[in-house]
């Protein structure tokens, strides 16, 4: 066993778990998930059948992530955010096989208490404010906030607020990586 987990800790049989990576106290892990290396697994948390994580994917305490989602390396799930999987839910009608998927791409953030409506993508280094409601897919980028989630601007890898200037351009102020804004999509320019 190359990962570590807290004696609390449940992980059901038919798991792959990465090099390195910290299971904490009363998480579950259910049957057939897929978990990279190095990633950081807070306490009380859920993985339900079949999730898919990444490396380095750092995961708060509280979360419950259903089936149905992917995140891939590098992604942020803080303290108490949640996913859905299924549309319009009733407790009398079953729908194991309507559950919609949900893909957060590398890099992004999202912050404590938000909610991710399934069906709906989160791009590659997006950032979700606290508390925020997605209903809709999020650009790589992007800074939502609010309920229902609203984009607010632009963000860099490293979590900074991108400035444009008039030629479409931007600088990370800790990084110095330049970004480019062109028909509404930004991409980082090498």
């Amino acid at each position: 066993m190359d990962y570590s987990a807290h004696p609390s800790a449940v992980i059901d049989e038919g798991c792959i778990i990465g090099k390195g990576t910290k299971v904490w106290h009363f998480s579950h892990i259910m049957p057939n998930c897929t978990i990279g290396e190095n990633c950081n697994i807070g306490q009380n948390v859920v993985i339900s059948p079949g999730v898919i994580l990444g490396n380095n994917v750092k995961i708060q305490n509280n979360v419950s992530i259903y089936t149905g989602v992917t995140c891939e390396d590098d992604v942020f799930l803080g303290p108490s955010m949640v996913f859905t999987n299924v549309n319009n839910p009733r407790s009398a009608v079953n729908r194991r096989d309507q559950y919609s998927k949900t893909v957060v791409k590398k890099g992004a953030s999202i912050g404590a208490n938000a909610t991710i409506v399934c069906g709906h993508d989160i791009g590659q280094y997006a950032f979700i404010g606290a508390g925020a409601v997605v209903t809709k897919n999020v650009p790589d980028y992007a800074l939502v906030v609010g309920n229902p989630a609203k984009q607010m601007g632009w963000i860099s890898e490293y979590g900074h607020r991108l400035k444009f200037d008039a030629d479409g351009l931007a600088i990370c102020p800790e990084s110095n990586q330049k970004y480019k804004l062109s028909a509404n999509r930004v991409s980082r320019v090498d």
